[in-house]
């Protein structure tokens, strides 16, 4: 039964690395054809609040219900932070490395655990951590070919993901996952639609399907994730969050010719690996 649950577990995660990939393609084309950033997040964020309108007609109103407002609000501000950022980093880096500077977000979370949540960090954290940052590290020495600019904006985008992470966190603690995703729908809503507004511009059709396709598929990550996790063991099934990478540096390579250079590969290498140490590490935990 075990084994079977890890199954299910594992396919449900390789799906949300496949919509992951999915979300990158559709920014970069989006990118391409000229769809502003805001726009593009206002749209992420009206799909989220679109995937959360069942739990709001089963439940009504009380769905809202919380002594922890501010906390949403928050983990509101982090995610649309971390969507805008996550985003603007495909204008600058090729579709791998804006993928592995993301998942520096573990090593941020790794070492804002402990003063923040007062968890206890151990080893196999700790060397996944640095892991981590020397990849980073050989990824932007001197002279190297990844752009410096989107390099902060992807890591600044992993550091506010860092934030939905420790959030969620202490919200799962007291609230269910219906609140805390009908929280999110409008924090985010309100908080991206000024920006939006401003930067608005007449959209041919094309672009509205766009956006439409990104509106309605990419929440289903968060679905997904759920699922795996409830499915089989955290252990399990959360490395596989990790072939988005794959998938993407092959669909990178394949529509977009893009190939990073070799110390960029081991760059991510050391990043992936860290990663990989402190998402097992904590799933074991």
């Amino acid at each position: 039964m075990k084994r079977s649950g890890n199954l299910r577990g594992a396919a449900f995660m390789a799906a949300a690395a496949c919509v992951f990939a999915f979300e990158a393609m559709l920014v970069r084309a989006m990118i391409a054809r000229g769809i502003p950033i805001e726009i593009q997040v206002m749209a992420r964020a009206l799909g989220q609040a679109l995937w959360t309108l069942p739990f709001l007609a089963t439940r009504g109103m009380a769905i809202f219900a919380t002594r922890r407002a501010p906390l949403h609000v928050l983990r509101g501000l982090c995610s649309a932070a971390t969507w805008g950022l996550y985003y603007w980093s495909f204008a600058y880096l090729d579709l791998a490395t804006a993928t592995v500077l993301s998942f520096t977000n573990v090593m941020f979370t790794t070492l804002l655990a402990q003063p923040l949540l007062g968890e206890r960090v151990g080893f196999a954290r700790w060397a996944g951590t640095l892991a981590g940052f020397a990849g980073v590290a050989v990824m932007l020495r001197p002279g190297a070919e990844v752009s410096l600019p989107g390099a902060v904006i992807a890591i600044a985008a992993a550091l506010a993901w860092c934030g939905i992470t420790l959030t969620t966190r202490r919200l799962t603690s007291t609230d269910s996952t219906p609140t805390i995703l009908a929280w999110l729908a409008v924090v985010t809503v309100l908080l991206v639609a000024p920006f939006a507004i401003r930067a608005w511009q007449p959209l041919g059709l094309m672009d509205v399907l766009w956006l439409l396709g990104f509106t309605t598929i990419c929440p289903a990550i968060i679905v997904l994730v759920t699922e795996a996790l409830r499915a089989g063991e955290a252990s399990a099934v959360t490395p596989f969050q990790y072939l988005r990478l794959i998938i993407i540096g092959a669909l990178g390579w394949f529509i977009h010719a893009e190939v990073p250079d070799g110390w960029a590969f081991l760059g991510a290498g050391f990043i992936l690996i860290g990663a990989l140490i402190i998402t097992v590490a904590e799933a074991r935990a």
